[in-house]
């Protein structure tokens, strides 16, 4: 049986250093929010679930409110913690992490193991909500590694050409991976 998840990756948000999980959109990334809520609003949605960053939340709740539909979030959908990783950039971090998955910068967390947490949360809810249209608030991170763990094409530089907000559209056949279509603008690209 065919589910539908729609993985929106968070609008923009200032970083602010120590407040990861508390930050919310900027203005842009407001106005953003008020665009994926167009974008989508007539799209069958049955279930938002979400990471519990605030940025995650705030990008996808317009929808929700709009949908009538309360917002689940998931302590493991939430974003890696990429650890430190000075003197690096964080381009060059994000890409070492990719390319060895079971390296972990101190503090951090692995590619293996945050794919492992964020899969197992998305499977979980894949045999839940089976056969439904389920929104899922995400990081570009996160959502990559999880489509890793179906699809190993989807790597660094998958990560690299996101933006901020980015929508794809993934179809599922119980839980397998059968199609993922990026939506832009409203026209599939």
């Amino acid at each position: 049986m065919e589910t539908v998840v729609y993985f929106v990756r968070h609008a923009d948000s200032a970083f602010v250093e120590g407040q990861e999980r508390e930050r919310g959109l900027s203005e842009q990334g407001a106005r953003d929010a008020k665009i994926i809520k167009e974008l989508l609003q007539d799209e069958p949605l049955d279930v938002f679930v979400s990471s519990p960053y605030v940025r995650s939340v705030e990008t996808i709740q317009e929808l929700a409110d709009w949908k009538g539909k309360p917002i689940e979030q998931f302590e493991d959908l939430r974003e890696r913690n990429i650890g430190q990783f000075a003197p690096m950039s964080f381009a060059d971090a994000k890409r070492k992490v990719y390319e060895e998955p079971q390296f972990a910068f101190p503090e951090g967390e692995s590619s293996l193991e945050a794919a492992d947490r964020a899969a197992q949360a998305l499977l979980s809810l894949l045999v839940q909500y089976e056969g439904l249209t389920l929104l899922l608030g995400t990081h570009g991170d996160i959502m990559t590694l999880m489509l890793q763990t179906f699809d190993p094409r989807y790597g660094f530089e998958f990560w690299r050409s996101t933006t901020m907000p980015d929508i794809y559209r993934v179809h599922f056949d119980g839980t397998a991976l059968k199609q993922v279509s990026r939506i832009m603008g409203g026209v599939e690209a």
